[in-house]
């Protein structure tokens, strides 16, 4: 639709011929603005969020002390099982060094058998002082 049509004149019309329609406020007028700072004193007061986060921090101590007092008996009846067995693995681990050692000097024995003045088993340090080798493997060739 056009301009002509709704005002059923022909051609442009001015401004000034136009009909005035201005908004305005509705009957009775708008409600009123709250400007005032009205801050509502609803939920807990201060002192109540402070004794409650006080609480929960307090509980939450205590199950981490709890929670230590177990993992320490825990740890401690690991270490008793280990201390208890522990002379049972070192006769297993001595009985294992003294058959290896058999075999070594039977080992020894056989190659340097043509050696003349060679004894089987003598330490060639002759620091006096037996050392038990420091790998636990007495010869891994052999294997």
């Amino acid at each position: 639709m056009t301009e002509a049509m709704i005002r059923k004149k022909a051609g442009m019309a001015s401004v000034k011929d136009m009909p005035v329609l201005q908004d305005g406020p509705p009957p009775g007028g708008f409600a009123p603005i709250r400007f005032a700072r009205r801050i509502p004193n609803k939920g807990p007061s201060a002192m109540a969020i402070f004794l409650a986060t006080f609480g929960v921090f307090s509980w939450g101590m205590y199950q981490v002390g709890k929670g230590n007092k177990i993992r320490r008996a825990l740890k401690e009846e690991k270490y008793a099982a280990r201390r208890a067995i522990i002379p049972m693995l070192q006769a297993e681990e001595d009985e294992r060094f003294v058959n290896e050692w058999k075999k070594y000097l039977e080992e020894e024995a056989r190659i340097m058998k043509d050696v003349p003045g060679w004894k089987v088993g003598e330490n060639v340090y002759h620091s006096g002082r037996w050392m038990p080798p420091a790998t636990g493997e007495l010869r891994p060739d052999i294997w």
